[in-house]
């Protein structure tokens, strides 16, 4: 193959970025990078990532066109995509352990704007980190079992916590103390909990709970009051996700996924194909809502809650891209789906390669790219996109519990059994860094929306936080 190529690059929206190119074979993503920032003008360089019939352009385009049979008969379609222009620096050492806890440390999360670091323990304790000072901030009393769950609203008010006492309750980060009493109605455990979209709601008002009694409940936080019950789940509700389109995801032990409209909470369609358990869900937009107005430097959003509403809407928008947002989801059946839960019940793809069941699933922050985590000790990279599997990542020597994407979408790290973090590179897909520190399992690992700060928790009892 000495010809050349004639391609069109086309933005992920549709559109046309220049004439069509008389590509020659040998040219690189790099040299392409460069001749698209050209032809859009561009004075600052911006980094792009470029597709094939969905699938990502690595090294030269002629040995990848060879590679994958790709058809060059008529001009070839290029799909370009910004990646991040910030570079988050890979964690390489533990900055401090933090005792605290009594029992197993069971969840840890960064707060939405970066600033604050919440854990819930087996102690039933929820407790707050200052991170200026990486020490123990306030200790929250109120539940009667372990917490299981924690969950910041996007607006950072709030942190909701549920656990194995059946009750939902609200706290206040900056002091520590409750708000209000706690929100009473499961029959069992809470498993999950999912805020209301920043930008369907600002302040966050709306909190839905999942639980082992196979309801879904969803919270006013104001009045503390159950405004719906979603049943139809014939087992335990393991997962609830709120999505920017104002539906509501429940996965289930009884194998299906359900979407819910949550005005009323009608049922708008049941998503089927998996064979055992649904333990994991994950939404390409994910990164967008959870940070809700709150970017990566940290800026604070504005006053008005309109314009904080507008903010956050914008994210959201730009993070979708034009398209239906994305849902994957992951199983005991060793298998993960991908589905438009918007539009289709049909999945987009089912997706096959772990050995074992499937623990967690996530979306890289720029919605391209899927990692799961398995009890086959390995994580996986999947297209978000097509669901195609990308590769494997092998180091854990036992179960991976957690995975965690840094926000430039570059980094993953994944916390295991074997009582190791590991940092794994995108660009080259291999380890980029072993984080021995934990003395025993490690059951929750978080990033930091700004990218400075991982956290991980286990079974030691001790936080832990890593920095560069």
């Amino acid at each position: 193959m000495t010809s050349n190529v004639i391609a069109q690059l086309v933005s992920t929206e549709g559109e046309t970025a220049g004439p069509q190119l008389d590509l020659p074979h040998d040219i690189t993503t790099e040299q392409l990078e460069t001749l698209l920032n050209d032809l859009l003008q561009i004075e600052e360089k911006v980094p792009y990532a470029f597709f094939v019939n969905d699938q990502e352009l690595r090294g030269e385009l002629g040995a990848f066109l060879t590679d994958n049979k790709v058809s060059v008969e008529s001009a070839l379609q290029i799909v370009y995509q910004p990646q991040a222009l910030f570079r988050v620096r890979p964690v390489t050492r533990c900055s401090s352990t933090i005792p605290g806890h009594t029992e197993a440390v069971l969840a840890v999360q960064f707060s939405p704007d970066s600033k604050r670091l919440a854990s819930g323990s087996g102690d039933t304790c929820v407790r707050f980190w200052n991170l200026n000072t990486e020490t123990a901030h306030k200790t929250c009393t109120g539940h009667k079992s372990w917490v299981l769950c924690i969950s910041w609203s996007p607006d950072g008010a709030m942190l909701a916590s549920g656990g194995m006492d059946k009750e939902v309750r609200l706290w206040d980060p900056k002091t520590g103390e409750p708000i209000g009493a706690a929100m009473k109605g499961h029959k069992q455990w809470i498993t999950t909990l999912a805020w209301e979209p920043a930008h369907l709601a600002y302040p966050s008002r709306r909190v839905a709970s999942a639980s082992k009694d196979c309801t879904v409940r969803v919270w006013d936080t104001n009045t503390k009051r159950c405004l719906l019950t979603l049943g139809g789940h014939d087992k335990a509700v393991t997962n609830v996700k709120w999505g920017g389109g104002g539906l509501i995801y429940t996965s289930s032990r009884d194998t299906t996924i359900y979407v819910w409209e949550s005005e009323e909470g009608k049922l708008v369609r049941q998503l089927k194909g998996h064979g055992h358990w649904v333990n994991t869900m994950a939404l390409s937009t994910e990164h967008a809502l959870r940070t809700g107005p709150y970017d990566h430097k940290k800026t604070e959003p504005p006053a008005d809650p309109e314009e904080a509403r507008e903010v956050a809407r914008k994210r959201y928008e730009e993070l979708k891209g034009g398209k239906s947002e994305r849902l994957v989801s992951g199983s005991d059946d060793f298998t993960m789906f991908l589905w438009e839960p918007e539009d289709s019940k049909k999945p987009l793809a089912r997706m096959t390669g772990h050995q074992q069941p499937i623990n967690q699933v996530q979306f890289s922050p720029n919605g391209l790219y899927i990692a799961s985590a398995s009890f086959d000790k390995s994580v996986k990279l999947w297209c978000g996109l097509t669901g195609k599997f990308v590769t494997s990542f092998f180091g854990h020597v036992g179960p991976v519990y957690q995975v965690a994407w840094s926000a430039d979408s570059r980094l993953i790290v994944s916390g295991s059994k074997d009582s190791t973090l590991k940092v794994w590179e995108m660009r080259t897909r291999k380890l980029k860094l072993d984080l021995p520190g934990h003395a025993d399992e490690v059951f929750s690992v978080d990033w930091s929306p700004d990218g400075w700060r991982v956290a991980s928790g286990g079974k030691d009892r001790m936080l832990r936080i890593w920095r560069h």
